[in-house]
């Protein structure tokens, strides 16, 4: 297997251990009616102040329509709501409701015990050696990407 191919795969199977092991721990706090899909999106606007759909999408990398969908489902569930924003009324903000900070104070106390859990698997220097490369990488790519678009 290419090594770059092998890297995408190990990526993959790493964040769905990720996402599987959270969505657990989370169910068990009372929030079941959650799925893989939502959770990189809540864990984007929990990390944000009150951004728009667009800062969301752009974080996740996902398409309008996707948010969209997302969005309007975790409405429905009591996680977020939707206002225009206040300078530009054409764009959209996401709020966290009284729901969706419980949620936020769960998801954080949870990713404290995984990050800990990870820490004894593998150590902090390594932990923050694997961030660090994974980070410039992204980076390197996300750069090639703006470049090729300006072209």
């Amino acid at each position: 297997m290419h090594r770059i191919a092998k890297v995408g795969s190990l990526l993959k199977k790493i964040y769905r251990h990720y996402s599987n092991d959270l969505l657990e721990a989370l169910q068990q706090k009372g929030f079941i009616d959650l799925r893989p899909s939502f959770l990189e999106i809540l864990t984007n606007i929990c990390e944000m102040d009150t951004p728009s759909i667009k800062e969301v999408g752009n974080a996740c990398g996902l398409k309008k329509q996707t948010m969209t969908s997302h969005l309007n489902e975790l409405e429905k569930r009591g996680y977020v709501v939707r206002r225009k924003g206040e300078h530009d009324k054409r764009e959209q903000r996401v709020f966290l409701t009284e729901y969706g900070e419980k949620f936020k104070i769960s998801m954080l106390e949870v990713i404290e015990e995984l990050e800990n859990e990870y820490l004894k698997k593998i150590g902090e220097v390594e932990l923050d050696r694997i961030a660090l490369t994974l980070e410039t990488f992204h980076n390197k790519i996300k750069s090639r990407d703006v470049q090729q678009s300006l072209f």
